[in-house]
């Protein structure tokens, strides 16, 4: 058992720079099966796109209570996903926390011992940086920040299925 008086926890932790807890995401080979098993569990499905740059595409459903449940797949041979569904199927892939200030989340984090890998900034509206596993309990912890006023998808389910939608970030 960690004796918690030897956790190096910096006087201020991350908590007034997390926003919220946007979502949990899984990673998936088959989003049609993944997505029908959302709603059956009472998600209603809203927004989704490729990431082309990335190799996968995403969608995201509102679970009752205002939670979001995302559901990522490759779309690429070269895609992260692939050697990630390869090795564990599907399952969880990572927590979102939306961040108000990444530049100060990024040194609390490296600051309080965490490995933050992944920094990077896609087009006008998503900054995003990662909590690497060996350092955040086992879990991908990622950090990102955006405007949520600006839609990154589309809500037409068939569209982003066909792969006819990108992101706008």
């Amino acid at each position: 058992m960690v004796d918690p008086q030897s956790l190096h926890v910096p006087e201020l932790g991350l908590g007034d720079v997390v926003e919220r807890l946007d979502h949990v995401a899984f990673g998936v080979g088959d989003l049609e099966a993944a997505g029908a098993f959302a709603r059956l569990i009472g998600g209603a499905f809203f927004e989704g796109a490729d990431s082309p740059s990335n190799g996968f595409r995403w969608v995201q459903f509102r679970m009752p209570g205002g939670a979001k449940l995302e559901l990522i797949a490759p779309t690429a041979d070269d895609s992260f996903l692939v050697p990630f569904l390869e090795k564990r199927g599907d399952g969880l892939h990572h927590l979102t926390l939306k961040v108000t200030d990444m530049d100060e989340a990024v040194a609390r984090a490296e600051s309080a011992g965490q490995r933050v890998v992944g920094r990077n900034r896609l087009g006008n509206n998503w900054e995003e940086a990662f909590l690497h596993p060996s350092t955040a309990h086992g879990a991908v912890i990622q950090l990102a920040v955006w405007d949520d006023a600006i839609p990154a998808g589309s809500d037409d389910w068939d569209a982003v299925m066909r792969g006819e939608v990108t992101e706008s970030t």
